[in-house]
């Protein structure tokens, strides 16, 4: 049974990190038998443990997949360890006798075994974080090799959790370090527009500030990295409304919006950055009027935006340097847009950048329509 056992889950490991298909000896024999079904059987409770053990090594976590982890086990009882204790157990047996083997395995990172319990290691980025104590009154060489296995397989849903934990964290800190690159300029900016009006237009002068009041508030909340398309655009409005207050006539804008790609929902703040770029960078060094086009197309399964303006263009190499991170004093969030563009969907999702001196720039981003990551 033992060895049964530890065989079943070896296959369980190989599939999840590999293995896209199983089949029979024979190409032309069904799919269904003994084998088969235990296989299957085996990857259901397998995906059954991996959400709450992609949640963290925790408590909660650890109570949400010890059963499921017992059940590739046989049923045996069990239990998962952090560093300093118990995270749960399935209640059954005497824990305490497997402490010596749980001290030994955190601090030398191997399966140990005595007569009573065998103990495997949960390891995470090289570091050992915890351990998975199954306790048995004959510990074979099958319960020996299927709890490592299965504490392997633990380890690799653990390392997606921590991987999960540090790519938000990379965003939120981009996302602050984009805020505090925008703030400063356009506020005084706009700021310096709605005083110019006070006494000329008091009217307007109100209008522009109740503008400005909506865009800081949504530039600067505090709660999700995603927003919706619609929302993003609203606040590109009242962008260009409080720069339009300060260029005039210098300053046209034409947008055109799919209504099917309304709700697709984006990294917060991955559009206005580029629109802000197209006047900072492209209208504003430009002698006399200057347009820029807003554009949201549906394209199948993604939403494709584009903003071009007819400004000043710019060297392709400085472009570059910018999207690599390297450029001062270049184009805003321009580097920090691509780089969360490309952390929620994936390399091919970067944002493209088409210029040359004197003839504008057309920054396009493709945003899938559907993202199991995106969430507002």
């Amino acid at each position: 049974m033992d060895a049964l056992l530890g065989a079943v889950v070896g296959v369980v490991v190989t599939t999840l990190v590999g293995l896209v298909w199983v089949r029979s000896r024979r190409p032309d024999a069904a799919l269904g038998g003994p084998d088969d079904l235990a296989t299957y059987a085996t990857l259901h409770t397998a995906s059954l443990a991996a959400p709450a053990l992609r949640a963290g090594l925790d408590a909660d976590g650890a109570a949400g997949a010890l059963p499921h982890v017992r059940a590739l086990l046989g049923g045996a009882p069990a239990a998962l360890t952090d560093g300093t204790g118990v995270l749960a157990s399935s209640g059954e047996g005497d824990h305490a006798l497997a402490a010596p083997l749980v001290e030994a395995v955190l601090a030398e990172g191997r399966t140990q075994a005595s007569d009573r319990a065998v103990v495997a290691p949960l390891v995470v980025d090289e570091l050992v974080v915890g351990t998975l104590v199954v306790l048995t009154s004959h510990p074979a060489a099958g319960i020996v090799r299927a709890t490592t296995e299965v504490a392997r397989w633990m380890s690799s849903q653990l390392e997606l959790s921590e991987l999960a934990a540090s790519r938000t964290a990379l965003m939120e800190a981009e996302l602050r370090a984009l805020r505090a690159q925008i703030s400063p300029h356009f506020i005084y900016n706009s700021l310096g527009a709605i005083a110019s009006f006070v006494r000329t237009d008091p009217e307007r002068a109100r209008g522009l500030l109740l503008e400005f009041a909506d865009f800081t508030r949504y530039s600067f909340r505090r709660h999700g990295d995603f927003t919706t398309l619609a929302d993003e655009l609203l606040s590109i409005e009242r962008y260009l409304a409080l720069e339009n207050a300060r260029f005039g006539d210098r300053l046209r804008v034409t947008s055109s919006v799919a209504p099917e790609v309304l709700n697709v929902a984006l990294p917060f703040l991955a559009v206005q950055p580029l629109v802000e770029n197209a006047v900072r960078h492209g209208i504003e060094p430009k002698d006399g009027p200057g347009h820029i086009t807003v554009v949201a197309r549906d394209v199948g399964t993604a939403c494709l935006i584009e903003i071009e303006d007819d400004g000043v263009g710019s060297d392709p190499e400085v472009v570059r340097e910018a999207l690599a991170g390297r450029a001062s004093g270049g184009s805003i969030g321009l580097a920090n847009v691509d780089q969360r563009l490309r952390a929620v969907y994936g390399n091919d999702h970067g944002i493209v950048v088409e210029t040359a001196p004197g003839l504008g720039t057309k920054v396009s981003l493709r945003i899938p329509k559907f993202s199991p990551d995106a969430r507002t």
